[in-house]
């Protein structure tokens, strides 16, 4: 039997890890945010397309954290080379766990949340209160989902009343689990990070967001725009994911 030294383990880890970082970043998997799905990133996907990327976004059931985490793995296990990962909202919580992998070389953070061990996203939420979000539980009390009426202004007040409400029909319901688990080692403590602060976003607070990547050390980059910066100003978002695969490549 050929026993493996921790040390071992733990070089060959991080090797595996700045190959991934040193190689070329051309795969980006996106994990959309709660009370959303992903096809609000059809523009900014299309464009990163255009520019050479392999796009794939992760449509995570949003029951519980781990299981959104594994289903960011099964994306990333399709994936040949080094990934960006970005994440929307409640996907920073989900890219925070899931980015520990070697494979993935960075992280963007889009109006999302990036807690530190032992954080959640309703501890993070409520430490500074936003403008909007007008919440509503299931009857069976155990999912969440914003009022449609509600959901353009406190949501997409940016985009075109039409696709603030397709995004408000086409919205998955989060568990409540989800928003009450607690975060592992982030790694962004790690590894190279970005973070787009929605300075008009009313579904997560700019102050927080702000603190949040200062204390990540996240380059920061403000964009004028709702918490659905992704849709809303998709090319100054693609041009932030753009930036970060190009400085990993380096």
């Amino acid at each position: 039997m050929v026993r493996i030294s921790t040390f071992a383990v733990v070089f060959f880890t991080s090797a595996i890890a700045l190959a991934a970082q040193a190689a070329e970043v051309r795969n980006i998997v996106i994990v959309h945010g709660a009370l959303a799905d992903g096809s609000g990133w059809r523009r900014a996907t299309e464009i990163l397309e255009d520019r050479g990327y392999n796009v794939t976004i992760v449509q995570q059931p949003i029951t519980s954290l781990a299981d959104d985490v594994a289903a960011t793995k099964r994306v990333l296990d399709l994936q040949t080379g080094p990934t960006l990962l970005v994440g929307h909202s409640y996907g920073g919580m989900v890219i925070s766990e899931a980015g520990n992998r070697p494979d993935v070389a960075g992280l963007v953070y889009v109006a999302a949340f990036q807690p530190d061990k032992g954080e959640s996203l309703i501890g993070l939420a409520s430490s500074k209160p936003a403008g909007g979000m007008n919440i509503r539980e299931t009857k069976d009390g155990q999912y969440l989902y914003i009022d449609p009426a509600a959901f353009p202004n406190d949501f997409a007040a940016d985009l075109p009343r039409e696709e603030a409400a397709f995004l408000a029909r086409s919205q998955v319901f989060a568990a409540k689990k989800a928003f009450t688990a607690q975060a592992s080692d982030p790694a962004w403590k790690v590894k190279k990070s970005w973070s787009v602060v929605a300075i008009r976003d009313r579904s997560i607070n700019p102050e927080l967001e702000r603190d949040m990547a200062k204390r990540a050390g996240s380059q920061i980059i403000e964009i004028e725009a709702s918490h659905a910066v992704f849709a809303s100003q998709p090319e100054k978002v693609a041009d932030v994911i753009d930036e970060a695969a190009l400085v990993l490549s380096k």
